[in-house]
């Protein structure tokens, strides 16, 4: 089943998807499957902060693992709602979604 999220991109333009939420796909994933700016250069291991997003809806989003963390202490452009994106999976519970691209 489907969820409908909002990723605003670097442009401040808002594209409103659907996010699949049976193919065990990340935002990262979504963003790269409809052709937005997300480079997702490690592949979606948490080792590049290529995806980083800021989350600006109020979603209830699991712990950034040791790894995120690490990550987005090295990355540029870090905000307290900064997370990567590939490490943010589609799940029904996040209806709604909605994200900002960080800048490159």
């Amino acid at each position: 089943m489907d969820i409908k999220i909002t990723v605003i991109d670097r442009e401040g333009v808002a594209h409103h998807l659907d996010a699949p939420t049976d193919m065990a796909m990340n935002l990262m994933e979504v963003c790269k499957a409809y052709e937005l700016p997300v480079e997702g250069t490690c592949g979606g291991m948490a080792m590049c902060a290529s995806c980083q997003c800021y989350v600006l809806s109020d979603h209830d989003l699991k712990e950034k693992s040791p790894d995120e963390e690490a990550m987005l202490s090295e990355a540029f452009h870090v905000k307290e709602n900064s997370r990567l994106g590939c490490q943010i999976n589609m799940e029904q519970k996040l209806e709604g979604l909605k994200v900002e691209l960080a800048p490159e």
